[in-house]
C-alpha cells in the first residue's frame, strides 16, 4: 500500500496543473510541486491546514460558489500569490469517494487563467543544496529584477542547458543523468561571483542571476561557464563521460521596457541558439547572434 500511495504521489507530482487534495474538514491532504510553483507556497506550508489567505477561492466549497464560467470548461476565481500579487486561475473540483461510494474529500485542479506573467521553465527539475528551490529562487528572481527595475545593480540571467543529458538518460538510465546533473551543478556553483545565484530550472537545466556590468562581460561570464563544463570530471561504471552545456545570456536593458518573463525568453532563445549551433558554446541575446566558444 505505502509503494502505491509513493507511486500515486509521484505521477500527480509531475502534473503540469496545480492539484491540491482535501479532507472532509477542508484541511490540505495534498498539495502537488505544479501547485507550489504557480501560488509560490511550498507543500509544508499549506499540508494538514485550510489554505492561506489569498488562495481561498481555490477551496472547493468557494469554487463551486463561482459561476463566472461553465464547470466543464473550469471556474474562473481570482486568487493572491504569496509574494501578494492576484492571479486568475481557472479551477476544476472533484468530487472524492470511495469504493462504496462514501464521499471522502474533493480534489482542485488549477492553472494560470493566462501565462502573459508567468516565467517561462524548463521541464521541472530537483535542486540540491548548492542551489536554490525554484519557489526560492523564482522569489529572488522577481526582487532582483524589480531592484535593478527602481535603478539598482545591473541585471543579467544565464540559461544552461547541458548537452549530454537526454544521451546520458537513455544510455545510461536515470541514476547516471542525475548523478552527472549533481556533479555539474557543484561545478557551475563555483563558477559564481558575489551576490549571483543558481538554480536548478528544469530537468537539464540551469538558470544564473548575474550582475555583471554590460552585455560583453555577461557573455564572457557564459563563456566561463562552458569552460567549467568541459573541465568537469564525471565518471559513471568507470566510463568517464565529457560534459558541456548550451548557454543563453541576456542582459536587462532600461531602453526595451521589457518585462522579466520577456528577459527570460530571450535567455532560453539564445540557449536553443546554442544547441543549434552544436552546443558547447555560449550565446548573447543582444547584438550579433554568434555563438561564442572559450
Amino acid at each position: 500500500m505505502a509503494d502505491r500511495i509513493e507511486l500515486l504521489e509521484s505521477a500527480l507530482d509531475s502534473m503540469q496543473e496545480g492539484i491540491a487534495l482535501f479532507a472532509m474538514g477542508g484541511e490540505v491532504a495534498f498539495w502537488n510541486q505544479a501547485a507550489e510553483a504557480s501560488t509560490g507556497y511550498a507543500s509544508v506550508e499549506v499540508m494538514g491546514r485550510t489554505l492561506p489567505d489569498g488562495l481561498e477561492p481555490l477551496a472547493p466549497e468557494c469554487a463551486l460558489q463561482n459561476t463566472q464560467m461553465e464547470p466543464r470548461c473550469g471556474i474562473l476565481v481570482m486568487a493572491r500569490h504569496k509574494l501578494g500579487h492576484e492571479m486568475q486561475m481557472i479551477a476544476r473540483v472533484l468530487l472524492l469517494r470511495d469504493e462504496l461510494g462514501e464521499r471522502i474529500g474533493m480534489a482542485v485542479t488549477f492553472h494560470p487563467a493566462e501565462r502573459l506573467d508567468a516565467l517561462p521553465h524548463g521541464a521541472r527539475g530537483e535542486s540540491t543544496a548548492v542551489s536554490a528551490s525554484q519557489t526560492e529562487f523564482e522569489e529572488h528572481l522577481r526582487g532582483e529584477f524589480e531592484d535593478w527595475a527602481d535603478g539598482g545593480v545591473p541585471f543579467g540571467v544565464l540559461w544552461i542547458k547541458v548537452d549530454q543529458a537526454e544521451g546520458l538518460q537513455k544510455t545510461h538510465g536515470n541514476g547516471a543523468c542525475q548523478s552527472m546533473l549533481e556533479k555539474l551543478e557543484h561545478a557551475l556553483a563555483s563558477g559564481l561571483r558575489t551576490a549571483e545565484l543558481l538554480c536548478r530550472w528544469g530537468d537539464d537545466e540551469f538558470l544564473v542571476i548575474s550582475h555583471e556590468r554590460t552585455p560583453e562581460m555577461l557573455a564572457a561570464h557564459a563563456r566561463a561557464f562552458t569552460g567549467l563544463a568541459r573541465t568537469t570530471d564525471f565518471k559513471w561504471w568507470g566510463d568517464r563521460v565529457s560534459l558541456s552545456v548550451s548557454i543563453g545570456a541576456a542582459q536587462a536593458q532600461h531602453a526595451s521596457d521589457e518585462s522579466l518573463a520577456q528577459l527570460l525568453e530571450r535567455a532560453q532563445r539564445a540557449m536553443e541558439t546554442s544547441l543549434r549551433a552544436g552546443g558547447n558554446c555560449a550565446t548573447p541575446a543582444q547584438g550579433v547572434q554568434e555563438c561564442l566558444r572559450s
